[in-house]
């Protein structure tokens, strides 16, 4: 038996080990946005948040763009309006929007015989299609981090494209490498879903991630 993190909880543990995520706020009612925003500037992306809820696009529980404290207190509503029971909704999450022409995704899998695997890849519109994924059994060193960069097929993808600068590669390292810390630090873990990670003005930032833990350790 298993159970995942709401994406809240998710973030909250691996940005303990030094994952880089956007600031974002948790809201459990269209009253705390005004207070929640102060200090964050538009526009934001909306999603609902819940220990249930690992297809938000899916069922439509994500808005993007959103401008405005007024236009951000609906959103926030509809959503928790459209929470089911088992969804287990613990709030609406809202952060500042991100924007990168390059995405990848990054991961950890536990493998019953080999242990714990960190994945990292292509992502975005093109990763079913391409298929670029590199994998290393963890732990590792950020010797082998910068070496699972290099043997990416897209790696020209790294350097400077389309008028955005080249992928801060140290800044990438680390955030493989405190992939690879949390894969063999947290207890019962079954998996690591970091996706998408956007490169941000050459620098790499997680927009979701989901920790799959066994049940057990939840107690």
């Amino acid at each position: 038996m298993s159970r995942t993190l709401s994406e809240s909880d998710s973030k909250e543990l691996l940005g303990s080990f030094g994952i880089p995520f956007l600031p974002e706020v948790l809201v459990s009612s269209r009253e705390q946005v005004e207070a929640a925003l102060v200090g964050m500037t538009g526009p934001f992306a909306v999603k609902l948040c819940g220990e249930n809820i690992s297809h938000k696009s899916e069922r439509g529980l994500v808005r993007l763009g959103v401008s405005g404290t007024r236009a951000v207190e609906q959103a926030c509503q509809e959503l928790l309006d459209a929470a089911l029971p088992e969804d287990v909704a613990t709030g609406v999450l809202v952060a500042p929007m991100a924007t990168g022409l390059r995405e990848f995704i990054a991961g950890v899998s536990v493998d019953p015989v080999f242990g714990p695997t960190i994945v990292f890849g292509l992502g975005g519109v093109l990763a079913e299609a391409i298929a670029d994924v590199t994998v290393r059994l963890a732990p590792i060193r950020r010797y082998d981090a910068l070496d699972m960069l290099s043997s990416l097929r897209c790696r020209a993808l790294l350097a400077p494209f389309r008028g955005e600068p080249a992928v801060d590669l140290e800044a990438l390292a680390d955030l493989l490498c405190s992939l690879s810390d949390a894969a063999v630090s947290i207890v019962g873990l079954r998996s690591i879903d970091v996706n998408p990670v956007m490169i941000v003005n050459g620098v790499p930032i997680a927009l979701d991630a989901l920790v799959e833990r066994s049940g057990a350790e939840q107690e």
